[in-house]
């Protein structure tokens, strides 16, 4: 089993910064690929940004890239999504989920845990 509990969301103005952390305990990660998606009101699920625990490669979806960064501390078994120059469109809740599939994906039902999101609100 594998638990996952996010931190960091909270109420920022456009333009500002903020630090997401996933913490993952329970089984180890190394053959994890560990993702981060948003939902915002009335919208589908979609997904931000995913690291492959091992080799380290990183992906991110169109809106958010060059903006959202996301990186991992291994010995800690924490995730994190660094949020660059949010915008209002950027709110949403924010939650973090691992895959046990060794290849990239972006679709959110080949992740098999969840953590319990974040709410991230950007203010214009």
């Amino acid at each position: 089993q594998v638990q996952l509990v996010e931190s960091g969301g909270g109420l920022v103005q456009a333009g500002g910064s903020l630090r997401l952390s996933c913490a993952a305990s329970g089984r180890t990660f190394s053959r994890y690929g560990m993702g981060w998606f948003r939902q915002a009101p009335g919208k589908e699920r979609e997904f931000v940004a995913a690291i492959m625990w091992s080799g380290g490669s990183t992906y991110s979806a169109d809106s958010v890239k060059g903006r959202f960064f996301i990186s991992r501390d291994g010995a800690r078994n924490t995730v994190y999504l660094q949020m660059n120059s949010l915008k209002p469109e950027d709110t949403a809740v924010y939650f973090c989920a691992a895959t046990a599939r060794s290849a990239f994906t972006a679709q959110a039902i080949a992740y098999n845990y969840w953590g319990q999101g974040t709410q991230v609100t950007v203010s214009s």
